[in-house]
């Protein structure tokens, strides 16, 4: 028996930080510390030529051991052999990462029929020859697609590098593969159904956004007879808005409803808890206006996994994820009981906050321009820089540098359309006064010239534009909820006369 082959501890060493990497959370820090310690470039090349010179080095160690014939992780053993099996995962992933990139868009573009992956069988084949099995192998072609979707997803969804979407990108990753890719790997692939997710954040933030990020980027078995994937990513991910169903309507559209189960139920309907693939993701926006008696069936699938449709007895099962968001200030309307306690505990497995406009502005001023340009190309299908620059000025000029953007990400798209029409957006009415609320508060206290009325009537408009509801910032204040609400009207008038 041939004595089993070891790492140099040059090698090992390298291999080990690469490891790292494979395993580190792509939109962190550690990340890209790692990514500058195996490629060896300095702080000043591009995110691109980074990553471009680590998949270059990670390639020639490879190499290096082939030409030595040591390129075989089975002639290996314990750690050596773990990590060359990392390194060579590694490889491969990087290898198709751009056939992946097509086949998403192509899947894009076909909708919800599964297409045929052509490069499936190579990637299996490399995957065998490092010693895995074959059910091993198919599972990390499975794995590498959903790591590309993630990565697709959430980098080309949420435009912005202010501190807090980098953040935000982190989060979404560990909500989808948990902070230990791993962990994920050796134990959760399979399991994530039972990890709920609530977003929290105003209007207009990009909840939707972050919600299809999740949603779009599941696990989906590989099927080997049909070279598919068993099902496209277009399908996995439903949405539906709760506060525009009635009452009486919504139960239906949930859990659907069987014929002669109430008035106008003239055939049996499937809700979207039927319509959901195994595989997928059910997003409940507006979860805040839910009446308890919804929540509590809500509860029941949520805990048992079955629901049973109006009018029927039959219990049938769901699968698949749910994921939920609100505006609303959920610690008032449990205070209140309009919002049970096990609801929200059960919904909560993560929390992840999506930042307001302001706050990424205050953070990184270049925020609005980029976001302009996002804007732009996605309404007119190509760059235009010139025309983002010009635009970007017009707001700054009109609105002034502290415009909180009361309604986020969803304002900024209608006042770029205001500017391609008019060249003119002077701000939402109801918050802007000359330079806005935030700017004449700031410009009072500054020049000594409001008095205690009018600094508590200008803190409480501004609190009322970030938390949108009297009570809270009545908790915040520690006032009166009416004493509040007629400090905001007046903050409203003077902001509307000025």
């Amino acid at each position: 028996m041939n004595k089993p082959l070891t790492l140099t501890a040059v090698d090992r060493d390298f291999f080990r930080a690469v490891a790292l990497a494979a395993f580190a959370n792509p939109f962190s820090p550690e990340r890209e510390e790692l990514d500058f310690r195996i490629s060896g470039c300095d702080h000043r090349c591009s995110r691109d030529e980074l990553f471009d010179r680590v998949v270059k080095q990670v390639g020639e160690r490879l190499e290096a051991l082939q030409r030595h014939n040591r390129q075989d992780p089975l002639q290996f053993r314990g750690e050596d052999r773990s990590l060359l099996q990392t390194a060579f995962q590694f490889a491969i992933y990087h290898r198709y990462r751009k056939d992946f990139d097509h086949f998403i868009l192509d899947q894009q573009q076909a909708g919800d029929r599964p297409l045929r992956i052509p490069f499936a069988a190579d990637v299996l084949a490399e995957l065998e020859r490092l010693g895995y099995s074959g059910s091993d192998a198919r599972r990390y072609l499975e794995i590498f697609y959903q790591i590309r979707r993630a990565f697709y997803f959430i980098d080309t969804s949420l435009t912005g590098h202010a501190p807090c979407m980098h953040t935000l990108r982190l989060q979404l990753w560990n909500n989808i593969f948990t902070c230990d890719i791993n962990l994920y790997d050796q134990q959760l692939w399979d399991r994530m159904e039972d990890f709920s997710t609530l977003l929290l954040g105003e209007t207009g933030t990009g909840k939707g956004a972050a919600a299809a990020a999740i949603g779009r980027s599941g696990f989906i078995p590989f099927d080997d007879k049909t070279s598919c994937f068993k099902d496209s990513f277009t399908r996995t991910f439903i949405s539906r808005n709760l506060s525009q169903y009635p009452e009486s309507l919504l139960e239906s559209e949930l859990f659907g409803h069987r014929k002669g189960a109430f008035t106008g139920a003239i055939d049996n309907h499937e809700g979207v808890f039927t319509r959901c693939s195994s595989h997928g993701s059910i997003f409940l926006d507006e979860i805040g206006d839910l009446s308890v008696p919804v929540q509590i069936k809500l509860l029941q699938v949520l805990q048992e996994r079955t629901f049973a449709p109006v009018g029927s007895h039959d219990k049938l099962r769901f699968n698949g994820r749910v994921i939920a968001a609100t505006n609303r200030p959920l610690d008032e309307l449990r205070r209140e009981g309009q919002f049970r306690d096990d609801f929200y505990y059960r919904l909560c497995s993560d929390q992840i906050i999506v930042p307001p406009l302001r706050q990424r502005v205050e953070e990184e001023p270049s925020e609005l321009p980029t976001l302009v340009r996002s804007i732009l190309q996605r309404m007119l299908g190509h760059e235009c820089s010139a025309m983002a620059a010009e635009i970007s000025e017009g707001l700054r000029k009109s609105l002034g540098a502290h415009y909180s953007w009361p309604g986020n990400v969803r304002e900024l798209e209608q006042a770029v359309r205001r500017m391609l029409l008019t060249r003119r957006y002077e701000g939402d009415l109801l918050v802007v006064g000359g330079g806005g609320l935030q700017d004449a508060l700031v410009a009072g206290v500054s020049q000594g010239s409001l008095d205690a009325r009018g600094l508590l009537a200008g803190y409480c408009g501004l609190l009322y534009q970030r938390l949108g509801s009297y009570e809270e910032v009545a908790r915040r204040t520690g006032l009166d909820r009416r004493t509040v609400k007629k400090y905001i009207v007046d903050s409203q008038k003077e902001a509307l006369s000025t």
